[in-house]
């Protein structure tokens, strides 16, 4: 009996949506993915509220989600709400509408179970041995650090520092100002101090960056150096060498919009956030000192996957 699951990961900037089968052997077969840049914190996550706007966007990505899952006949669903739900004033009010408008249950996760899931994901993906590793994540509303190797968890935190709520905060000019990313970095080294703590306990010598603003950038290294295999199919582990790193963010932080556009392997979506998001990469990489880079193309709803397929 094959039973069909539909993941759905609502994130400050991009909703996620997964549909997989599970055979009766217990493997994974996906039948459908897609991202949507729902922006669900534009215009609210800096006053604590989603905005009207983007409630709609909302709200009318998930009618479509719900027409495919039924169409692909998925017997269960799981809708993950994360940082900009947990936060916002109307985020229960928020996900009434969901379940009036698409019988969609939504499950709005706090950061340390966030962190949780993200470890899973990140674990099936084959990029941790037994070498301790920093995990980061950078949500639009969130940033994860999860300190681990393949056998367990250490040390897991959610900070409230997501690439959207820098943007508010630090993108005052594009190209970015020398003084915007100092201030950034001041910002980080200030309210990561449970991190930097934890770092000098466990001495992680890997940074794995999980989905999302790390793949786009391995997108750009790869392209960048006429390889276009990741165009064709993405790998769920890739390596980022750090000084290619630090090419492609000199980059982002030289340009103005139009420019990072039009750099190849640019998501639209991510055309701004990156840069705050890379700023933040540049300072875990030299504030901890990390001389590797590990990206895992699975995070959360891969994690919340495996997670359901264990506890069958």
């Amino acid at each position: 009996m094959t039973n069909r699951l539909a993941l759905i990961d609502m994130g400050t900037n991009t909703f996620h949506l997964l549909i997989t089968e599970v055979d009766e052997q217990g493997q994974l077969h996906e039948l459908y993915k897609t991202k949507v840049p729902v922006r669900l914190g534009q215009g609210g996550i800096s006053n604590g509220a989603i905005a009207p706007e983007a409630s709609e966007r909302a709200l009318r990505t998930l009618r479509d989600f719900r027409t495919t899952i039924d169409s692909y006949g998925a017997q269960t669903v799981r809708a993950l709400a994360t940082s900009m739900v947990r936060n916002a004033s109307n985020g229960d009010s928020f996900v009434k509408d969901i379940f009036k408008q698409t019988d969609i249950r939504v499950e709005v996760i706090d950061g340390a179970r966030e962190a949780e899931f993200i470890y899973y994901g990140v674990r099936a993906a084959g990029v941790l041995d037994e070498n301790t590793a920093l995990i980061t994540d950078i949500g639009g509303g969130s940033i994860e650090f999860i300190l681990c190797n393949q056998q367990e968890i250490f040390w897991k935190q959610s900070f409230e520092l997501g690439a959207q709520r820098l943007m508010d905060k630090f993108f005052t000019q594009d190209p970015i100002t020398a003084e915007s990313i100092a201030a950034e970095k001041a910002y980080l080294e200030e309210r990561l101090q449970p991190l930097t703590a934890a770092v000098a306990k466990y001495k992680p010598t890997i940074l794995v960056g999980s989905s999302g603003t790390f793949d786009t950038l391995c997108d750009i290294d790869g392209l960048r150096k006429g390889d276009t295999s990741r165009t064709q199919t993405q790998p769920v582990a890739s390596t980022l060498a750090v000084e290619d790193f630090y090419t492609v963010h000199q980059e982002l932080l030289r340009k103005n919009h139009n420019e990072r556009l039009a750099i190849p392997g640019m998501l639209e979506m991510r055309v701004d956030m990156i840069v705050l998001a890379s700023i933040a990469v540049d300072f875990v990489l030299e504030k901890y000192k990390l001389q590797e880079i590990r990206v895992s193309a699975y995070a959360l709803k891969e994690g919340v996957l495996h997670q359901m397929l264990a506890q069958r």
